[in-house]
């Protein structure tokens, strides 16, 4: 096995400068897009990491109190860390027309009170006229439910909930269920706020009848990058390992002390996790760093020395004892944001992750697969910040090898098929939108950005052309997330099958759609997914793209190709030169041995198949033995419908008698 991380996506970027230049108003280029939409009912901004969404929030809720006539502004962050993002700010140095201030009485992130009494401080501010207050997600719960202000209290007011995806539908949601009754049972205004808009576990965040009622600022994570001044390439990368994380061939090989470096240790309960726990894992990391020297007592900081003998800084937000946290949060969010040389290297589990602002990250790198694609999204933007000490981030995932046994094999193939899942979706992220057009003749002219595909259908109405508009990368995105979906292309599944899971993803995200609207947005959606995944050259006058080891000039790209795709294959290829061929042969081998998932809707969708496949072959029917993996599909879902017969006519007859 090759030690050295192997980058799945490496982008470089234009460094234009563009979404860090300010108008005459002081805002950046995703701010502007923001504040046109100001007089929204209800906002919806998804925008990555470093964008501005805080300050975004800062000109939106002014205006609104200031010439909407709007009494109150209520900021809901998910834990106090990130309140810090809303501080006081001058923005009229800036060229804005007022400042943001919130009294300190009034930002619950503050201090250490109880939940109790952020509850009475919040019930004040609803009593009072003070017009600003900063809350966690957890005291505006507390607030709604433990409090006796009735929620007609709340009219005239704007809610801004931070890191939204951490809303959902669920039931066990109480932030889900309050935004709804909110929604539905007061004038209430809301700005949401998130750099992810989905989730690790594939909960919608609102029902769509709630959605409908947003406006939506996109900001890409592509725009952000290409437009900074400094940062103009990023890696994302997975190194997989034997044994301990501790050992010398897993962290030690990763680690470079030369670089600004979040490091977070695993879950306590993942396979990653050593057995002598976090505390422990935290000093054995300070040794593969070097040699620790003494600890700041006024602010929490550790003094290690490396193995160049250099002094490195390094931030433990591992320790849980309260005075300790309190210092080195005070410490991160008041000085080590400001000043370069105050922290080397920060030490995490559940912290520094969304919201936490340190410019100088230069690499983060993560022990363990986090179960959420969201999460990778935060940590990956806490490295993405432009910054002059850098002019690349690199984001590396450390993930353990299956050591032979048959349930370490399983979580590691799940590992995997998980590891390929988030590279592809942050590639479908940070790659540039393109625009995918029905070619009508062969003398059509693209446009910048503009794709030619044969067969591809036209929008047939409004609500594609909507939906084409707002949601296709988020369809991407739970396409991507979907285990059904991951285990048909480990499988080498395309075609029919996958035009199936597609389109019934498709049905579940946004219902109500006819038939012709599902089937034309699924065309739109493959297009997506395949077309950011491919490499586009040129040569002379023509284009050609590579797509799934086919070399197509771009003039011939049909939709019928473009379904032929395993979207997943490429990230499989670099994967497997990555372990070696031993080990990736026991992780097919895995894969093939394991069912596909099924169910009534699934296996039906397959029957056409079936027969057009016992015709083909002269009443033969498919295998389960086969080699080819297209027959072995469909002799399963043959053998899922036989049992399932038998089982509807079992039931169905009636009980004997004597």
């Amino acid at each position: 096995m090759n030690d050295e991380t192997l980058n799945i996506i490496d982008v470089k970027y234009a460094k234009s400068g563009e979404s860090t230049k300010t108008d005459e108003m002081g805002m950046r280029e995703m701010q502007r897009r923001a504040f046109e939409k100001r007089s929204s009912n209800h906002l919806l901004i998804k925008a990555p990491p470093a964008s501005g969404k805080s300050r975004a929030l800062m000109y939106i809720a002014l205006d609104k109190i200031l010439n909407q006539n709007k009494k109150k502004v209520i900021v809901a962050v998910p834990e106090k860390s990130i309140g810090a993002s809303f501080a006081n700010e001058k923005l009229t140095d800036s060229g804005f027309f007022a400042d943001w201030v919130v009294q300190d009485r009034n930002n619950l992130c503050l201090g250490t009170g109880d939940d109790k009494s952020k509850v009475k401080s919040f019930v004040k501010f609803m009593q009072n006229d003070d017009n600003i207050l900063i809350c966690t997600h957890a005291t505006l719960r507390f607030a709604f439910e433990d409090s006796d202000l009735d929620i007609e209290t709340f009219n005239n007011s704007v809610l801004a909930i931070d890191e939204f995806h951490h809303v959902s539908v669920s039931e066990n949601s109480r932030l889900g269920d309050l935004l709804h009754n909110v929604m539905n049972d007061t004038n209430v205004q809301v700005i949401a706020m998130t750099g992810s808009y989905f989730r690790g576990d594939a909960v919608p965040i609102l029902t769509p009848e709630d959605e409908a009622e947003f406006d939506k600022v996109t900001y890409t994570y592509y725009e952000q990058l290409n437009g900074y001044s400094h940062l103009d390439s990023l890696g994302i990368g997975y190194h997989f390992y034997q044994g301990s994380y501790l050992d010398d061939n897993a962290l030690d090989a990763v680690l470079d002390t030369n670089k600004k470096t979040i490091i977070h240790i695993p879950n306590v309960n993942s396979k990653e996790a050593t057995q002598v726990g976090k505390h422990e894992e935290v000093q054995r990391i300070y040794d593969i760093i070097g040699e620790w020297q003494s600890q700041d007592s006024e602010t929490g900081v550790e003094l290690v020395e490396d193995k160049n003998g250099v002094i490195r800084k390094v931030a433990n937000l591992v320790d849980d004892d309260p005075n300790h946290r309190a210092k080195i949060t005070r410490y991160l969010s008041e000085t080590a944001r400001e000043d370069i040389d105050a922290v080397d290297i920060i030490v995490a589990l559940g912290m520094a992750k969304e919201g936490f602002d340190w410019p100088w990250c230069e690499q983060a790198l993560t022990i363990g697969y986090r179960a959420s694609l969201t999460e990778i999204v935060q940590i990956i933007g806490r490295c993405t910040r432009d910054s002059y000490n850098k002019t690349h981030a690199q984001f590396t995932n450390l993930i353990v090898m299956p050591n032979g046994t048959s349930e370490d094999i399983q979580i590691s193939v799940n590992n995997m098929l998980k590891a390929i899942t988030a590279s592809l979706l942050m590639e479908q992220v940070l790659a540039p939108n393109f625009t995918f057009t029905p070619r009508t003749s062969p003398d059509q002219k693209a446009k910048a950005g503009e794709v030619f595909v044969k067969g591809l259908k036209k929008p047939p109405t409004d609500r594609v052309k909507q939906i084409l508009a707002t949601e296709l990368e988020d369809l991407t995105a739970a396409v991507l997330q979907d285990t059904q979906i991951q285990r048909a292309a480990a499988n080498g599944h395309t075609g029919e099958y996958m035009k199936h899971l597609q389109s019934k993803i498709i049905r579940e995200k946004l219902p109500g759609l006819t038939e012709e609207e599902v089937d034309v947005t699924r065309q739109y959606l493959a297009s997506n997914l395949a077309f950011k995944t491919a490499k586009v050259t040129e040569d002379g006058h023509k284009k050609f793209i590579t797509m799934a080891n086919s070399f197509v000039n771009l003039d011939d790209l049909s939709i019928d190709l473009i379904d032929s795709i395993n979207p997943f294959q490429r990230a499989f290829e670099v994967i497997s030169k990555k372990v070696g061929s031993d080990v990736f042969r026991v992780i097919q081998d895995t894969i093939a041995g394991s069912r596909i998932d099924m169910n009534d809707e699934d296996a039906l969708a397959l029957v056409p198949q079936i027969k057009a496949f016992v015709v083909a072959h002269n009443g033969k029917y498919p295998a389960m033995n086969s080699q080819d993996k297209n027959e072995k599909l469909l002799a399963q879902s043959q053998a899922y419908l036989t049992a399932r017969y038998t089982k509807w006519q079992k039931d169905k007859a009636p009980e004997s008698t004597e």
